[in-house]
């Protein structure tokens, strides 16, 4: 009998497939997104010069004051709006986005709503 893929691996098998076409360029970067169950990291990446632009999670300090446990969709909220700041420090208007092989729902969205509310376009 075959053994069933587990979650992750079906989730890697999606971002794997979603690299093919998503591709971050220095004028539109890429916004990556990786979700672990009490955590969130978000990246900015140019994936021409293969380097990290800007990066957020809920593991920065400012972001753990603000919300104690970084595994909902506020702290994901937070994180979207510091990304969306970083980034425009950084000088970056506008991102594709990588949702990295999760649903665009829940913790995902929330963090791709508070970069755009923070002023990044995607």
């Amino acid at each position: 009998m075959a053994k069933k893929d587990s979650r992750n691996d079906n989730r890697l098998k999606r971002h794997e497939r979603v690299r093919k076409d998503v591709f971050g360029t220095p004028e539109r970067p890429r916004l990556c997104v990786f979700r672990s169950s009490k955590n969130i990291f978000a990246q900015v990446i140019d994936d021409v010069s293969g380097k990290t632009l800007a990066a957020a999670s809920t593991l920065d300090k400012d972001i753990k004051e603000q919300a104690a446990y970084g595994g909902n969709k506020a702290a994901a909220k937070l994180v979207g709006e510091k990304i969306g700041e970083v980034a425009k420090n950084a000088g970056i208007k506008a991102v594709c986005f990588d949702r990295g092989g999760y649903l665009y729902h829940g913790r995902v969205k929330e963090l791709a709503d508070g970069a755009r509310a923070s002023g990044l376009e995607f």
